[in-house]
């Protein structure tokens, strides 16, 4: 046991070391360190989207910077640990400073400072000197009656052998530095309250983890759900048309949480209406809101910045999906030597098994889509003259971003519905594709626009399918089948051999030409990894290049000639006419080599052709509960308060010294007048009460 005076010491070195601790932590120069690293973390926070996707921020930052930037919680700032430190020490900080300071304040109000001296009032820089015919105690009551009537506060004190007149204004100036820090607590504690602080308490204690996996909401685990009593959070439901939601997805870094809420939104009506250029110019959800417990219902109708506050729920409308449209589609095979036509249903969001070594994800419908479509030069029309290097330059990543791409000339027109998929194989890669429903008119070419991306992160690469006479793909499907059928090639080349030595030519020249014939379009069908001008390419790559040019224009000769007729082929196999040789045909075969040639870039061994539709519409809504709104805005309001006492209430502090005269007939008076901040102000109203205090009563 310590003696009593071993203890005394220890208390005695103790005390100051906490005075010093609490003196910084209250100080200036502490909360200034505070705010300023508050303010680079909001900063951060605005640069760097918050809240991604980690696959975003893997392929953004790379392997090793994810994995910094995550441990340091950048991804999340606002909710990162040390952020929400950063705002405890700011309210500890300035809780501190006020319970120091207030009281003085305080203090300082209430004070008239009555001990001054008739000599420390000769100092001061305002002061005034006159002699009145009136007794002491009459003056002093006529120089207190008149500053009241200024607006001062008035005390009046004996002193020996004078009267000292103590007079003050403007004294609530001191509320202003109260009310500013405390609102910096106030807002703080706010914002702590609206913030995910209450959902990682529920993370550590509770047990509650995010949920990683898909599948329905109803079949979501207790332990990744949280109740209808959570007293804050920010969420969001989508709802098709004619359904209802009484829960909420809270996202979170590593999955999400689900929400109960103690309402069900049901959603009877979705509206939408857009500009010309296809933006959304107003959407509203018709909505009926039913309370679980009292049984409550009310009907709103739900538009953006025109939330419905319900049960201490703040819904908000936030944005649209598609609720799951029926689609009809019609399927062609883009491998192989068939071109038969099957028949294909999905419904967004959900999947389809194509065959055993694909799965179609159906993501996404829209039922119109405003494109810029303007007068462009194709930069992939076979040209002759034309290198094949530069045709081969020209290939479908040329056409990403928009399905209509202009930078120039802007021709803005609706193209009709498309739907977008994900070719998902057996090993888990996927291609997503975009395709329109009906043929769009482009560079003066009506063509079918299929779109393609290995990376969300990508524009759309889309190849153009020239649509035939009857504004379908029948002509090019049966075309491409052909391409891959070794018997239609040879017979197409012993045909273009023949019609090329119609003119007499010798039996081994037509046998040479038609040989050539089939081995060009051996070439161009090439596999499913390369084919098109890319295998033409590496199969011309020897040609010297002094005969390159040559060898090119004689290529591309015996290219488009034999795909001619191995189109009339194709055509006759199925007991149909040949087509008329003309200007719009030639045309339909110049834009169906190049859609040919893209084919192994597009990298599908299907294309789905929307056919037929059934919309289903669905609201988005964001869900809050925000507890420390009111509190933020009774914080706002101090610091409205406190801006405006600061700023416009100036105390000032006036002292009359009375002493009889000398002479015994009357009395001297020495007034000084001080304040905090000298304006013009003050000097004007230290001139009025010059002229008006002297003055003798009546």
């Amino acid at each position: 046991m310590s003696s009593p005076s071993t203890t005394g010491i220890q208390l005695k070195t103790r005390r100051p070391i906490v005075g010093e601790i609490v003196e910084l932590i209250s100080s200036m120069r502490f909360a200034i360190a505070l705010l300023a690293m508050i303010a680079i973390a909001a900063v951060i926070g605005t640069v760097m989207k918050q809240g991604e996707a980690s696959s975003n921020y893997l392929n953004q930052f790379g392997p090793f910077w994810y994995e910094v930037f995550r441990k340091v919680g950048l991804y999340t700032v606002y909710s990162a640990w040390w952020f929400l430190l950063l705002m405890a020490a700011l309210v500890i900080s300035t809780t501190l400073c006020i319970i120091r300071n207030a009281p003085k304040m305080l203090k300082d109000m209430r004070s008239w400072r009555e001990n001054v001296r008739e000599q420390s009032l000769l100092n001061f820089h305002h002061k005034m000197q006159w002699r009145a015919p009136l007794s002491r105690a009459a003056l002093a009551q006529q120089s207190a009656a008149r500053l009241k009537d200024a607006g001062y506060q008035v005390k009046l004190v004996e002193k020996e052998h004078g009267t000292l007149v103590a007079a003050k204004r403007g004294g609530a100036n001191k509320f202003g530095y109260i009310f500013a820090h405390a609102s910096i607590v106030i807002i703080c504690i706010g914002g702590l309250l609206d913030s995910d602080v209450p959902i990682r308490l529920q993370e550590w204690f509770l047990g509650k983890t995010p949920f990683k996996g898909s599948g329905l909401i109803s079949q979501v685990p207790p332990q990744h759900r949280l109740s209808v009593s959570n007293p804050t959070f920010r969420g969001n439901t989508m709802i098709p048309e004619g359904q209802n939601s009484n829960t909420a997805i809270l996202t979170r870094p590593d999955g999400v949480l689900i929400q109960e809420l103690p309402i069900t939104i049901d959603l009877k009506k979705f509206t939408i209406d857009f500009y010309s250029t296809g933006m959304p110019k107003l959407y509203a959800s018709d909505v009926e809101v039913r309370n679980n417990a009292t049984g409550e219902t009310v009907k709103a109708t739900i538009e953006v910045n025109k939330p419905l506050i319900f049960s201490g729920l703040a819904i908000y409308q936030s944005s649209f999906e598609d609720g799951g449209s029926k689609l009809k589609l019609n399927g062609y095979a883009m491998m192989g030597g068939e071109a038969k036509r099957f028949g294909m249903d999905g419904e967004v969001g959900g999947a389809t098994k194509l065959n055993d070594e694909y799965t179609v994800e159906w993501s996404g419908f829209r039922p119109f889509n405003v494109e810029n479509i303007g007068a462009t030069d194709d930069p992939r029309a076979v040209k002759k003259g034309r290198s094949l290097q530069e045709e081969l330059a020209q290939s479908l990543d040329k056409h990403t971003g928009s399905a209509g791409k202009n930078a120039v000339n802007k021709d803005l027109k609706n193209i009709g519905p498309s739907v977008s998929y994900k070719l998902r194989d057996k090993t888990g890669q996927a291609r997503e594709f975009n395709n329109y429903m009906q043929p769009v008119t482009i560079d003066g070419a009506t063509v079918f626009l299929a779109g393609m991306r290995t990376n969300p992160a990508d524009n759309f690469s889309y190849l153009r399918i020239p649509a035939d006479d009857a504004h379908g793909l029948t002509e090019w499907m049966r075309l491409r089948a052909a391409l891959q059928n070794p018997e239609l090639r040879a017979a197409a080349a012993q045909r273009y051999a023949e019609r090329a030595t119609q003119d007499g030519s010798k039996g081994s020249m037509r046998e040479t030409l038609q040989a050539s014939a089939d081995k060009t379009l051996t070439i161009f069908a090439g596999n499913q990894k390369v084919g098109g001008f890319m295998a033409v390419s590496q199969f011309l790559g020897n040609v010297p290049e002094e005969a390159r040019d040559k060898t090119i224009d004689a290529f591309m000769k015996i290219l488009n000639g034999s795909l001619w007729d191995l189109w009339q082929i194709a055509r006759a196999k199925e007991g149909l006419a040949p087509v008329s040789e003309d200007e719009q045909h030639a045309r339909f075969l110049q834009l169906a080599t190049n859609a040919l040639s893209d084919v192994s870039l597009y990298g599908a061994p299907v294309y789905l052709q929307l056919d037929e539709f059934t919309e289903i519409k669905a609201s988005v809504f964001q869900i809050t509960r925000s507890p420390g709104k009111n509190v933020v805005y009774l914080g706002c309001l101090f610091l409205v308060l406190g801006v405006f006492s600061m700023f416009y209430i100036r105390e000032r502090r006036l002292w009359i010294w009375l002493k009889d005269d000398a002479g015994g007939n009357g009395a001297e008076a020495l007034m000084a007048m001080s304040t905090q901040r000298k304006t013009l102000d003050f000097e004007k109203e230290f001139e009025t009460l010059k002229e008006k205090l002297p003055q003798s009563a009546a």
